[in-house]
Protein backbone atom coordinates (compact mmCIF):
# COMPACT_ATOMS: atom_id res chain seq x y z
CA UNK A 1 0.00 0.00 0.00
CA UNK A 2 2.56 2.20 0.81
CA UNK A 3 4.17 1.78 -2.52
CA UNK A 4 0.85 2.80 -4.53
CA UNK A 5 0.77 6.28 -2.31
CA UNK A 6 4.50 6.73 -3.34
CA UNK A 7 3.92 6.12 -7.16
CA UNK A 8 1.08 7.99 -7.00
CA UNK A 9 2.75 11.22 -5.25
CA UNK A 10 6.02 10.71 -7.46
CA UNK A 11 3.29 11.16 -10.46
CA UNK A 12 1.29 13.77 -9.13
CA UNK A 13 4.88 15.69 -8.83
CA UNK A 14 5.86 14.53 -12.42
CA UNK A 15 2.61 15.99 -14.00
CA UNK A 16 2.80 19.36 -11.64
CA UNK A 17 6.32 20.21 -13.27
CA UNK A 18 5.34 19.46 -16.56
CA UNK A 19 2.78 22.10 -16.64
CA UNK A 20 4.85 24.74 -14.56
CA UNK A 21 7.66 24.26 -16.81
CA UNK A 22 5.19 23.95 -20.20
CA UNK A 23 3.57 27.68 -18.88
CA UNK A 24 7.16 28.84 -18.10
CA UNK A 25 8.43 27.94 -21.83
CA UNK A 26 5.21 29.23 -23.20
CA UNK A 27 6.12 33.06 -21.49
CA UNK A 28 9.47 33.17 -22.82
CA UNK A 29 8.90 32.08 -26.12
CA UNK A 30 9.91 34.33 -28.65
CA UNK A 31 6.93 36.17 -30.46
CA UNK A 32 6.24 35.47 -34.43
CA UNK A 33 5.88 38.74 -35.87
CA UNK A 34 4.98 40.17 -39.62
CA UNK A 35 6.90 42.55 -41.02
CA UNK A 36 5.41 46.33 -41.00
CA UNK A 37 4.32 47.51 -44.56
CA UNK A 38 3.84 50.87 -45.78
CA UNK A 39 0.92 51.90 -47.78
CA UNK A 40 1.66 54.31 -50.71
CA UNK A 41 -0.84 56.36 -51.88
CA UNK A 42 -2.70 55.93 -55.21
CA UNK A 43 -4.23 59.33 -57.47
CA UNK A 44 -3.83 62.68 -56.88
CA UNK A 45 -4.50 64.03 -52.87
CA UNK A 46 -4.17 67.38 -51.94
CA UNK A 47 -2.87 68.09 -48.56
CA UNK A 48 -4.02 70.23 -45.86
CA UNK A 49 -2.07 70.47 -42.24
CA UNK A 50 -3.88 70.19 -39.24
CA UNK A 51 -2.67 71.38 -35.59
CA UNK A 52 -4.39 69.70 -32.54
CA UNK A 53 -4.18 68.98 -28.91
CA UNK A 54 -4.31 66.06 -26.60
CA UNK A 55 -8.18 66.68 -25.21
CA UNK A 56 -9.78 67.06 -28.98
CA UNK A 57 -7.88 64.15 -29.91
CA UNK A 58 -8.53 61.92 -26.98
CA UNK A 59 -12.46 62.55 -28.31
CA UNK A 60 -11.72 61.93 -32.14
CA UNK A 61 -9.40 58.75 -30.86
CA UNK A 62 -11.95 56.66 -28.55
CA UNK A 63 -15.22 58.12 -30.84
CA UNK A 64 -12.92 56.56 -33.67
CA UNK A 65 -12.18 53.54 -31.35
CA UNK A 66 -15.89 52.91 -30.61
CA UNK A 67 -17.07 52.67 -33.73
CA UNK A 68 -14.26 50.46 -35.11
CA UNK A 69 -14.31 47.74 -31.75
CA UNK A 70 -18.34 48.10 -31.22
CA UNK A 71 -18.29 44.15 -31.14
CA UNK A 72 -14.92 43.30 -29.02
CA UNK A 73 -15.95 41.45 -26.00
CA UNK A 74 -13.25 43.29 -23.96
CA UNK A 75 -13.48 47.15 -23.79
CA UNK A 76 -9.97 49.36 -23.68
CA UNK A 77 -9.57 53.22 -24.03
CA UNK A 78 -7.01 55.12 -25.09
CA UNK A 79 -6.49 58.29 -22.88
CA UNK A 80 -3.53 61.10 -24.15
CA UNK A 81 -1.77 62.84 -21.41
CA UNK A 82 2.46 63.43 -21.14
CA UNK A 83 2.40 60.13 -23.13
CA UNK A 84 -0.22 57.55 -24.54
CA UNK A 85 -1.94 55.64 -22.03
CA UNK A 86 -3.78 52.41 -22.71
CA UNK A 87 -7.02 51.53 -19.78
CA UNK A 88 -8.04 48.08 -20.25
CA UNK A 89 -9.31 44.90 -18.38
CA UNK A 90 -7.09 41.41 -18.57
CA UNK A 91 -9.67 38.39 -18.05
CA UNK A 92 -7.40 36.20 -15.06
CA UNK A 93 -9.13 33.30 -14.33
CA UNK A 94 -13.12 34.29 -12.41
CA UNK A 95 -11.06 38.01 -12.50
CA UNK A 96 -11.22 40.90 -14.12
CA UNK A 97 -7.55 43.14 -13.79
CA UNK A 98 -7.36 46.28 -14.49
CA UNK A 99 -4.66 47.14 -16.98
CA UNK A 100 -2.43 50.19 -18.07
CA UNK A 101 0.14 50.46 -20.77
CA UNK A 102 2.30 53.81 -21.53
CA UNK A 103 4.03 54.47 -24.52
CA UNK A 104 6.48 57.43 -25.97
CA UNK A 105 4.97 58.14 -29.17
CA UNK A 106 6.85 59.53 -32.33
CA UNK A 107 5.98 60.17 -35.38
CA UNK A 108 8.11 58.76 -38.39
CA UNK A 109 9.39 60.45 -41.43
CA UNK A 110 6.95 58.61 -43.35
CA UNK A 111 3.78 59.72 -41.41
CA UNK A 112 3.24 57.00 -39.38
CA UNK A 113 3.15 56.55 -35.84
CA UNK A 114 5.41 54.42 -33.58
CA UNK A 115 4.41 53.93 -30.15
CA UNK A 116 7.50 52.68 -27.53
CA UNK A 117 6.08 50.85 -24.21
CA UNK A 118 7.01 52.74 -21.30
CA UNK A 119 5.61 50.98 -18.39
CA UNK A 120 2.82 48.46 -17.25
CA UNK A 121 0.97 48.02 -14.53
CA UNK A 122 -1.64 44.98 -14.34
CA UNK A 123 -3.64 44.78 -10.92
CA UNK A 124 -0.20 44.69 -8.62
CA UNK A 125 1.40 41.75 -11.06
CA UNK A 126 4.35 42.20 -12.95
CA UNK A 127 4.44 40.07 -16.32
CA UNK A 128 6.77 40.33 -19.04
CA UNK A 129 5.91 43.50 -21.73
CA UNK A 130 6.32 40.93 -24.82
CA UNK A 131 3.47 38.64 -23.11
CA UNK A 132 0.91 41.15 -22.64
CA UNK A 133 1.76 43.00 -25.82
CA UNK A 134 1.08 39.19 -27.02
CA UNK A 135 -1.84 39.14 -25.36
CA UNK A 136 -3.13 42.76 -26.01
CA UNK A 137 -2.91 41.45 -29.78
CA UNK A 138 -4.25 38.21 -30.18
CA UNK A 139 -7.48 39.02 -27.84
CA UNK A 140 -8.41 42.68 -28.59
CA UNK A 141 -9.91 43.81 -31.33
CA UNK A 142 -7.98 46.59 -32.39
CA UNK A 143 -8.20 48.65 -35.86
CA UNK A 144 -6.77 47.95 -38.91
CA UNK A 145 -3.44 49.80 -39.39
CA UNK A 146 -2.72 49.52 -36.02
CA UNK A 147 0.36 46.94 -35.30
CA UNK A 148 1.55 45.43 -32.44
CA UNK A 149 5.03 44.12 -32.09
CA UNK A 150 5.84 42.20 -28.53
CA UNK A 151 9.11 41.69 -29.51
CA UNK A 152 10.24 45.17 -30.15
CA UNK A 153 8.07 46.43 -27.36
CA UNK A 154 5.82 48.81 -29.49
CA UNK A 155 2.74 49.47 -31.37
CA UNK A 156 3.33 50.78 -35.21
CA UNK A 157 0.30 52.58 -36.57
CA UNK A 158 -0.22 52.95 -39.99
CA UNK A 159 -2.23 56.25 -40.49
CA UNK A 160 -2.77 55.79 -44.31
CA UNK A 161 -4.89 52.57 -43.15
CA UNK A 162 -6.47 54.11 -40.96
CA UNK A 163 -10.41 54.08 -41.60
CA UNK A 164 -11.97 57.58 -42.80
CA UNK A 165 -14.52 59.03 -44.44
CA UNK A 166 -14.61 60.16 -48.37
CA UNK A 167 -10.78 57.91 -48.49
CA UNK A 168 -8.98 60.98 -46.72
CA UNK A 169 -5.50 59.50 -45.20
CA UNK A 170 -3.75 60.61 -42.47
CA UNK A 171 -0.09 61.24 -41.85
CA UNK A 172 1.60 62.23 -38.77
CA UNK A 173 4.04 65.14 -38.59
CA UNK A 174 4.31 65.54 -34.94
CA UNK A 175 3.40 64.37 -31.70
CA UNK A 176 5.05 65.88 -28.59
CA UNK A 177 2.52 65.45 -26.00
CA UNK A 178 4.55 66.93 -23.34
CA UNK A 179 4.33 70.61 -25.58
CA UNK A 180 0.89 69.58 -26.32
CA UNK A 181 2.17 69.98 -29.96
CA UNK A 182 0.53 67.51 -32.41
CA UNK A 183 0.23 68.20 -36.48
CA UNK A 184 -1.37 65.53 -39.09
CA UNK A 185 -1.36 66.68 -42.72
CA UNK A 186 -4.82 65.49 -44.30
CA UNK A 187 -4.74 63.82 -47.77
CA UNK A 188 -7.67 64.16 -49.78
CA UNK A 189 -8.41 62.87 -52.73
CA UNK A 190 -9.32 64.66 -55.69
CA UNK A 191 -10.68 62.28 -57.86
Amino acid sequence: MKNKWKSGFLLLLGVNLLIIISLFIMLIMPVNQKEIKHTELKGDHVAFEVKSNKEDLNKLINQYMEKEIADSPINYQVQLRDEVELHGTLPFFSQQLNLKLTFEPEALDNGDLVLKQKSISIGSMDLPVSYVLNFIRDNYKLPKGVDIRPNDKLVYVNMQQLKIKSDVKIQANEFDLKKNNISFTLLVPTE
